[in-house]
């Protein structure tokens, strides 16, 4: 029982000259709302206490004293009143009976204030906010009132458990109570979900046999039918009655899957933002992409600015150099113009041979290791020699002599010995014709490549088998 309520009782039985003060803040109503100060007994189980809410509901003389909301005890009391019977300990919060019986805040504590009311329900102890722990709903006992026992002619005793306890019933009360039975246990069986019943397939008369079975008289199998293809299927080649799947569409990206796809590329291709998270990156290029900007063109916006030498926070970093881009560069083609722009100065081209700048180290696999063991070994004994009767002059005259499609065959040859570690093609030809005419021959890109791995290769150690 609250303290403010022990206090009002204990000045009401004292001898002060101020219980009058006292008794005329004092609440009888809301005191018999109170486990302490109830009238009624405690009910043994739910079924007990759902009869003498039907009770109410039949008798329909209960009315609440207010000038708003419901006054009597209806069907929605009786849906809130079953719910509550479910719970033992009865401590129903209010957003799990809205959520539960799907009514409103306000419903639900109407209804709960009319079962108090009433006498069926009463406070064990009031719901509160407790530090730290958040808010604790409110617990009920089910309680029966002394009207529905004197309706039903009930004989009760005392009991320090239940405050009264039922004895007997006399027989003017049974038929009541056989009423209130049933009407409760429809009230608290939960109806089956039944699915409907599917109609037996028809038969037709094209799918019986036209000879009986085992000399009977009747057309049909006790097997089974059989269902054969149709005449177009079996004429077509296709003997499986089963409709082919079509094949999967892929699934459009909306506004959020293209900014993940775009965050995505650019963790992958600009170096600071490697360790950045995704989700995060994706709210920063939010406002460019959905302006339908592309990873190159982001890309392409950064390199107008040289990053700094250390980035802490790459989001941050990366939200101010894009801020106002999409307002700035509004039109496709002066986003063209920027990656054209990007793709001719001397940092991308810088970018684009970054990982030929780093140091040679020998492959792990064990065929590119002995393909470039074959290629140091061609180099070191001379296998290439230079052709008989032909200066360096004659040599550099027929190569300017050379087709388009010559010029282009003998470029992929020497690429595709290169990336099998072979550079002999490229080093012949520097020694032989010199380094203008190698690159006019197979290309700056690729002479320039073909030397360098020669260098970084000239320091391994070659064993040989034997």
């Amino acid at each position: 029982m609250p303290r403010d309520q022990l206090s009002l009782l204990d000045a009401s039985g004292s001898n002060d000259t101020s219980t009058t003060d006292v008794d005329a803040s004092f609440d009888p109503a809301h005191t018999r709302q109170w486990l302490s100060g109830t009238e009624g007994r405690i009910a043994t189980d739910g079924f007990s206490w759902m009869q003498a809410v039907c009770w109410f509901r039949i008798d329909d003389t209960f009315t609440v004293d207010r000038d708003h909301g419901p006054k009597r005890l209806g069907d929605t009391t009786l849906r809130v009143a079953v719910a509550l019977a479910r719970l033992n300990p009865c401590r129903p919060g209010v957003a799990y009976l809205m959520r539960l019986l799907k009514l409103s805040k306000r419903t639900v504590q109407y209804h709960l204030a009319i079962l108090r009311e009433a006498g069926l329900l009463t406070y064990r102890s009031k719901g509160t906010r407790v530090s730290g722990q958040g808010g604790m709903a409110s617990e009920y006992v089910w309680t029966i009132p002394p009207a529905f026992d004197t309706a039903l002619h009930l004989r009760t005793a005392a009991s320090e458990q239940y405050l009264r306890i039922v004895r007997g019933i006399e027989d003017a009360g049974r038929k009541l109570m056989k009423r209130l039975a049933k009407m409760a246990q429809r009230l608290m069986t939960k109806p089956r979900r039944t699915r409907p019943a599917k109609p037996a397939p028809r038969r037709s008369s094209s799918q019986h046999r036209c000879t009986p079975m085992g000399g009977s008289s009747s057309g049909l199998s006790s097997a089974g039918t059989s269902t054969s293809p149709s005449e177009s299927k079996l004429g077509s080649g296709n003997s499986s009655t089963t409709p082919s799947k079509k094949p999967r569409t892929p699934r459009r990206l909306n506004a959020v899957g293209r900014r993940y796809r775009l965050a995505a590329e650019l963790v992958r291709q600009v170096p600071w933002l490697h360790r950045a998270a995704v989700p995060r990156i994706a709210w920063v290029v939010r406002h460019v992409s959905d302006a339908g900007w592309s990873a190159t063109e982001v890309i392409a916006l950064l390199a107008l600015q040289s990053p700094s030498r250390i980035v802490r926070r790459p989001s941050g970093f990366l939200a101010q150099r894009l801020h106002n881009a999409h307002q700035r560069f509004d039109t496709p083609a002066r986003r063209e113009e920027l990656v054209n722009w990007w793709r001719d100065s001397r940092e991308a081209e810088a970018d684009r041979h970054t990982e030929w700048q780093g140091t040679w180290q020998a492959p792990r696999s064990r065929a590119v290791t002995h393909l470039v063991r074959r290629a140091i070994d061609a180099v070191r004994q001379g296998q290439l020699h230079e052709p008989p009767g032909q200066d360096r002059d004659q040599v550099q005259a027929g190569s300017s002599e050379l087709t388009r499609e010559e010029l282009l065959a003998q470029r992929q040859a020497a690429h595709q010995a290169f990336l099998a570690g072979d550079t002999a093609l490229v080093t012949s030809a520097v020694d032989f014709l010199g380094r203008e005419a190698a690159e006019g021959l197979y290309g700056a890109d690729l002479v320039a490549r073909a030397l360098r791995l020669t260098r970084a290769s000239s320091h391994l150690k070659v064993r040989t088998l034997g």
